[in-house]
């Protein structure tokens, strides 16, 4: 009996050592994903071999085997002289960059990633293509997202935005830095404006007899409120600070388009584009995919995705923050005549 006892106290020890020593492990592992997860990384697609050998596989498909023995033929014969034209040209690569962007623009993380690696390889005769699609939002957000594109131009590295959907306020203030804009027929872009709208629960916290107090330190720290009494004059420097950002607005989209008529453009109306090209607001009628194609036939094709790898709780709320963008692009969309 004693042996036994004696043999079960080792053997709970090795248990909890072994145990320990697993839990150390385990901590350590998830402190490392942790790190790595909140990192994110940078994606390289290459666009044009990913079109060869969707064009490789329908010839391979439809063709005979005698008509695709000849193609393949032909095929090295002209991969052959593009590449020596190439060559002599220096035609230079081409970067694709897909900004979706939410009502807090939260996007810009990525973005900045994206753009610093372009920067940190790009030669001479490069170009980049950035497909923008939002609605717009937050004023700092969207400048932000709209800096980052002017580090392109800051470079020198022809910039062109595609828009096949939407590129609306902060939407077309990130696509107004561009060299050239592309527009799809229906695209809706424009909206070059300033709003902001809040509710005012004062009369009702009244009726139920509750109170409301808030303090502050100088005149204008806080001009409108939800739940306080909203004076005029709160109301009037409210209005002021919104008309300042659209003269700011105004002034930055004048900066890189300047032959825009911002009197008849910066009324906070939207188009589509179709109307948009005859205003200016756009420089030509096409969609993403053509532009892109049309470049990968002359030159190589890359798609740079930098990939920040989000906790459940930020992917709800930018979730959440998408489904309401996408609400308001409905909208606007509802209320455009046919």
């Amino acid at each position: 009996m004693e042996f036994l006892y004696e043999y079960g106290m080792f053997l709970a020890k090795a248990v909890t050592i072994v145990v320990a020593i697993v839990a150390v492990i385990i901590v350590v592992l998830a402190s490392t994903v942790k790190h790595k997860s909140d990192k994110g990384e940078l994606r390289i697609t290459n666009l044009s071999e990913e079109l060869e050998e969707l064009k490789h596989g329908l010839k391979e498909e439809l063709l005979s085997k005698k008509q695709f023995k000849a193609y393949e033929k032909q095929l090295k014969a002209e991969e052959k002289a593009k590449d020596k034209a190439a060559d002599d040209a220096c035609t230079g690569k081409v970067f694709v960059i897909d900004f979706k962007g939410s009502i807090d623009a939260a996007e810009v993380a990525s973005l900045r990633e994206e753009i610093s690696a372009i920067l940190a390889i790009a030669e001479k005769g490069d170009e980049v293509v950035v497909n923008v699609e939002s609605g717009g939002g937050m004023v700092h957000g969207y400048g932000l997202a709209s800096s980052q594109l002017d580090r392109l131009r800051q470079a020198d590295i022809p910039l062109t935005v595609c828009v096949d959907k939407v590129a609306a306020s902060g939407g077309y203030m990130m696509a107004c830095v561009a060299n050239k804009i592309y527009a799809a027929p229906f695209a809706i872009v424009g909206s070059i404006g300033v709003v902001a709208q809040l509710p005012n629960f004062n009369r009702l916290l009244k009726k139920h007899e509750i109170d409301y107090e808030q303090h502050t330190a100088g005149n204008f720290k806080r001009t409108l409120t939800v739940f306080g009494e909203n004076s005029d004059e709160g109301r009037q420097k409210f209005q002021e600070e919104l008309e300042e950002t659209h003269v700011l607005f105004k002034a930055f989209v004048g900066k890189y388009r300047p032959e825009l008529d911002l009197v008849k453009v910066a009324t906070g109306e939207h188009w589509y584009g179709q109307q948009a090209i005859e205003l200016g607001l756009v420089d030509a009628i096409s969609t993403s995919d053509d532009v892109i194609m049309s470049l990968a036939a002359e030159r190589t094709v890359y798609k740079m995705r930098y990939q920040v790898r989000k906790k459940l709780a930020a992917k709800i709320a930018h979730g959440a923050s998408l489904s309401v963008n996408a609400i308001f692009n409905r909208l606007i969309e509802k209320n455009r005549p046919m």
